[in-house]
């Protein structure tokens, strides 16, 4: 697996549409980190470390909905192993006019749009949530 952040926004991105209640992705802290920000924006009802049947640590998120519909909408991966996107504070992009949010990794963790301008930092942009 080339891009594991990828994977597992796939893995969300099908399992929502699907009507899926949990979806389950291998563990890492950089996982872990993105799906904090995806529980603090209120996109994901949250997330448990667990041990997958093949025995190696997995992730299990809990997906939300709203009257039937998933609350994620719209999951997309900017920047990639082949093309990473790096933007400065200013430069930070407001996901469908500040209903969305952007994923930053900053040097100062992984943090939402909002939080990185606040503490203005810029960095690597991950992915965006509608």
């Amino acid at each position: 697996m080339n891009d594991p952040i990828a994977d597992m926004l796939t893995r969300i991105r099908n399992s929502s549409l699907r009507g899926k209640s949990t979806v389950s992705t291998p563990a890492s802290k950089l996982r872990a980190w993105v799906l904090d920000v995806l529980a603090d924006e209120g996109y994901i009802r949250g997330y448990e470390k667990v041990t997958g049947a093949d025995g190696h640590p997995a992730i299990e998120i809990s997906l939300k909905y709203y009257e039937g519909e998933p609350v994620i909408r719209e999951l997309k991966r900017v920047s990639k192993p082949g093309r990473r996107v790096y933007m400065a504070v200013n430069d930070i992009p407001v996901v469908r006019q500040g209903l969305g949010v952007s994923i930053v990794s900053t040097s100062k963790g992984v943090m939402s749009d909002a939080s990185a301008r606040s503490a203005n930092v810029g960095g690597e942009v991950l992915c965006t949530v509608f």
